[in-house]
């Protein structure tokens, strides 16, 4: 792997679809591409936005991108469903990748940078501390 034919850029909405298979990955196929599509769909009319990873022409990694103000933070962007091909993990993609968000949280006016990590997921948590992330507390769901 090159490092200098890694691409970091923001995917347009038109060619959202094209992060299905990574996020079929990331979710262990349990969501079908048929429902996937539904809500990427609805997604993009949201303030979202979805950053790509990509080796030459070949998309490698993704990460979603959420726009919103918060009371305690203001204007703030959350990171979701980060996911790097497993063959391109330990090659410090990652730390390109969360450089990227920041410079680009800035430019958009953001004070701060939040993402949730399942609690099971301590090669993500090691991760995340070791990019200047602090946990804040628990991100608790009730399912309906």
């Amino acid at each position: 792997m090159a490092k200098d034919k890694i691409v970091i850029r923001i995917i347009p909405s038109t060619e959202i679809f094209s992060i299905i298979p990574l996020m079929q990955k990331l979710g262990n196929y349990k969501v079908s591409e048929t429902l996937l599509k539904e809500r990427l769909q609805e997604m993009a009319q949201q303030n979202y936005e979805c950053l790509g990873v990509f080796d030459a022409e070949k998309l490698i990694g993704i990460c979603g991108l959420w726009f919103q103000t918060r009371h305690y933070a203001g204007r703030s962007l959350e990171m979701d469903h980060v996911i790097i091909d497993d063959a391109y993990r330990s090659h410090g993609i990652g730390k390109m990748m969360v450089e990227y968000i920041s410079d680009y949280a800035k430019k958009k006016s953001c004070n701060w940078i939040e993402l949730n990590s399942y609690v099971h997921n301590f090669p993500s948590h090691k991760f995340f501390y070791n990019q200047g992330f602090v946990a804040k507390g628990y991100h608790f769901v009730k399912e309906l």
